[in-house]
């Protein structure tokens, strides 16, 4: 998703759990992810070409890594590791079909509204999923507005810039997208959270 988009995401879902100085650093880690070094040589970054488990296991390290960290007593890698997390949660959401299949499933003019998807379908989740795969070198000048229309057509229709929902003028599945990656941020949380002790709890949420 675009830079704006995953400020409000984490921002909205983890706003009220956190003090502003842990928020803003959640949201410093989240969004370095989609520097030009984040955006080469790492799909598990995004769930981009179809690296699931690889992402998957991304997650799990960067939490791994928030624990760590705050046993040392340093709470901000901590959340510069939570904010890398979340920003891969959300990118699957954008980046998979996981919302045009679960759209499947009601006809096409009876879809429900956006903040009833369910972003842990178990059926989907175990199912064949599919993300947008980056083809270079072509992919890079599709993401230039003037370019966009030129480039396109020579891409196939499995590259993430077919595939992505990274903003509203991708069409009505961005707020399925958007909904999705909120409530799977929340549910990040919670599994972290649960997964700490009270102290370090507080010093996660920047309260200790």
């Amino acid at each position: 998703m675009f830079k704006e988009y995953h400020l409000a995401i984490t921002a909205q879902a983890l706003r009220g759990r956190f003090s502003e100085t842990a928020l803003d650093a959640i949201l410093f880690g989240n969004t370095r992810q989609d520097r030009p070094a984040g955006q080469i040589g790492h799909p598990e970054y995004h769930f981009d070409d179809n690296a699931f488990e690889r992402s998957a296991a991304y997650i799990e390290r960067n939490r791994t890594e928030v624990r760590a960290a705050l046993e040392r007593g340093d709470a901000l890698p901590a959340w510069h590791a939570f904010g890398r997390l979340t920003h891969a949660a959300q990118d699957f959401y954008a980046h998979s079909d996981y919302v045009t299949l679960w759209l499947d499933r009601f006809p096409a003019d009876g879809w429900p509204p956006a903040d009833a998807i369910d972003p842990l379908d178990a059926d989907l989740l175990a199912g064949p999923l599919r993300s947008g795969k980056i083809y270079w070198p072509l992919e890079p000048f599709s993401w230039i507005p003037a370019l966009k229309r030129f480039v396109l057509p020579l891409l196939p229709r499995d590259s993430h810039a077919w595939m992505n929902l990274d903003w509203p003028e991708r069409g009505p599945k961005f707020a399925y997208a958007y909904a999705a990656a909120v409530k799977r941020t929340a549910h990040e949380f919670d599994l972290t959270a649960q997964s700490l002790p009270p102290e370090l709890l507080s010093r996660f949420m920047g309260r200790g």
